[in-house]
């Protein structure tokens, strides 16, 4: 009888172990998730906030502002003049002060349209400068694209632009953005 007992008693405590085992294996994983989706988070703002930090150490420079009068500076007054005056083959200084700026904006607008930084991040640092130096220089820009470039030169940096300009109309209204690009002598697109 008691070897009946026993016979019926170790498949039960071996349901029971085996049980106990997944349910201990699966609240494991679940709290495995849990951590590497916590972590992944983490890594995702600390990557986030390492792209703000990068940019602004750009826009804080203290030649940030020297270039950007400069680039403001620049007066044409149709493609050919502004090519006798500032392009790459007669003005390098110039030229590789813009395609400085151009291609940081390039590069920040890539990384908008990937998703790996938020367009109130690139708004707080940089919104305005963005916008105002796409309004300037974004007839020339369509026209080395027509002569000396691809179609795809610079479509990043317009389309950041497009939005941080939508964004300042939002906030400072059509008329002051406006108001803005006139004072820089730039038309509005």
């Amino acid at each position: 009888m008691v070897e009946m007992e026993l016979t019926q008693i170790i498949p039960l405590v071996s349901n029971v172990a085996t049980a106990l085992g997944v349910c201990i294996a699966a609240t494991y994983y679940v709290l495995t998730l849990k951590n590497t989706q916590k972590n992944m988070i983490e890594a995702e703002k600390n990557r986030r906030a390492t792209l703000a930090n990068n940019m602004m150490q750009y826009f804080t420079t203290k030649q940030w502002p020297k270039d950007w009068l400069e680039l403001l500076s620049m007066r044409w007054n149709s493609f050919e003049d502004f090519q006798k005056k500032y392009d790459s083959r007669v003005n390098p200084d110039n030229f590789a002060l813009r395609m400085s700026f151009w291609n940081i904006c390039e590069y920040l607008g890539y990384q908008y349209r990937s998703g790996l930084i938020d367009i109130d991040t690139i708004h707080g640092i940089a919104g305005s400068w963005i916008s105002i130096v796409w309004g300037k220089f974004a007839p020339v820009i369509r026209e080395y694209r027509k002569s000396d470039y691809s179609n795809e030169f610079y479509t990043d940096f317009e389309y950041l632009a497009g939005e941080l300009t939508r964004i300042q109309e939002k906030k400072q209204g059509v008329d002051e953005v406006k108001r803005m690009r006139e004072r820089y002598s730039i038309s509005h697109e």
